[in-house]
């Protein structure tokens, strides 16, 4: 089936953007002010041009008032559900590509303005878009909500452990105070984004982000991707890998 990649200049006109289109994978931009607003918008959009399903990219945790952005994303889906249209919901967990900037440096490392010892289930971005592809070209998904985690729940310290690994030098996972990152990596965002990254930060020091993974692996039809296979993937090609 042919893809249509859509980008934000491309829905200055959404309505003639969507049309021809069998179904829509829903993304908003990462820390929208109004998501609820604009997804509605495309929601609308979606419907005068006769598209009638549609799968929308939550998040994994969405119902957490701590958190602004993940609670715009629960108001969200609310909207997606009462669309009219033959909708699915993914509530994918936090992506272990989010971490390989700090992985492909000369010194590669894992530094975050949060607890590496609480349990995520990251998953692989293949997966997730593997996932989605399923949920929008075959039966049986429609009116499903599925939490996409990977397949065992790990602390960034072990992700720092299995990168050691990969890349044969040691891979140091270690918090950051979250004042030393507002002054620091977190400088170019605007207030707004600022204070909802450090809500999300402060969640994730109390909590983490556990979130299964056995509704990817049936959705995938295998188990999804392991974090040493991810990593070797994007880190390791041509390594030989300690078994």
């Amino acid at each position: 089936m042919p893809v249509r990649p859509l980008g934000r200049h491309d829905l200055a006109d959404p309505v003639a953007a969507f049309d021809g289109c069998a179904a829509a994978y829903l993304i908003a931009p990462n820390l929208h002010p109004d998501e609820p607003a604009l997804v509605g918008g495309w929601i609308e959009a979606l419907r005068a041009a006769g598209v009638a399903r549609v799968a929308y990219h939550s998040v994994a945790w969405p119902y957490a008032p701590a958190m602004p952005h993940h609670l715009a994303k629960a108001v969200t889906e609310d909207l997606v559900r009462r669309s009219g249209l033959a909708w699915t919901v993914l509530q994918p967990c936090a992506y272990v590509q989010n971490l390989l900037p700090g992985l492909r440096g000369d010194d590669p490392a894992i530094r975050v303005p949060y607890a590496v010892e609480r349990p995520f289930g990251l998953v692989d971005l293949v997966d997730v878009g593997e996932a989605a592809a399923v949920a929008l070209t075959e039966d049986g998904h429609v009116g499903a909500t599925y939490e996409l985690g990977g397949p065992a729940l790990v602390s960034l310290h072990d992700v720092a452990g299995v990168a050691s690994d990969v890349l044969g030098v040691p891979v140091a996972a270690e918090r950051v105070d979250p004042e030393e990152w507002a002054a620091g990596p977190g400088a170019p965002h605007d207030p707004r984004e600022r204070d909802w990254l450090r809500a999300m930060f402060a969640s994730y020091d109390a909590y983490g982000l556990p979130a299964g993974g056995a509704a990817l692996g049936a959705l995938l039809g295998r188990a999804p991707y392991e974090l040493r296979t991810t990593l070797v993937r994007e880190l390791g090609a041509g390594r030989t890998i300690p078994s």
